[in-house]
C-alpha cells in the first residue's frame, strides 16, 4: 500500500521561498510510476488543486493563482515529488497536500487514490 508524507512547510515572509517534498513508501515510482500532485486546503474553503505531473512526458499543470511562481518536479528513484514555491503571497497560505493516482493524474480532488497527511504553509505580509 501507500502512503505518503509531506514535509517542508513553515512560516515564510512574501515574496519568499519554500520547497515542499512528500515521500511515498510501499511503491517505487521508477517501477512503478504514479500521476502526482498537489493540493491546498485554507480554513473553511475547500481542497484545491494546485499542481500535477503525470506518469510519464513532461506536461505539466498548474491552477492559474501559482504559474509562473510554483514548480512540481518529481525524483523517481527518491519515490518523493517536490513543489518549489517562489514570490509567495499572504494567499498562498494553506495546508498543502500532496496526492497520488494509479493510472491518471491528480487534478480533481474527487478522484484522487492516495493522500498525504498535509503540511502547513502560513506566508506572512
Amino acid at each position: 500500500q501507500v502512503q505518503l508524507v509531506e514535509s517542508g512547510g513553515g512560516l515564510v515572509q512574501a515574496g519568499g521561498s519554500l520547497r515542499l517534498s512528500c515521500v511515498a513508501s510501499g511503491r517505487t515510482f521508477d517501477t512503478y510510476p504514479m500521476g502526482l500532485g498537489w493540493f491546498r486546503q485554507a480554513p473553511g474553503e475547500e481542497r484545491d488543486f494546485v499542481a500535477a505531473i503525470p506518469k510519464t512526458g513532461s506536461m505539466l499543470d498548474y491552477a492559474d493563482s501559482v504559474k509562473g511562481r510554483f514548480t512540481i518536479s518529481r525524483d523517481n528513484a527518491k519515490n518523493t515529488v517536490y513543489l518549489q514555491m517562489n514570490s509567495l503571497k499572504p494567499e498562498d497560505t494553506a495546508v498543502y497536500y500532496c496526492a497520488a493516482n494509479e493510472n491518471s493524474t491528480p487534478r480533481s480532488r474527487y478522484g484522487i487514490d492516495y493522500w498525504g497527511q498535509g503540511t502547513q504553509v502560513t506566508v506572512s505580509s
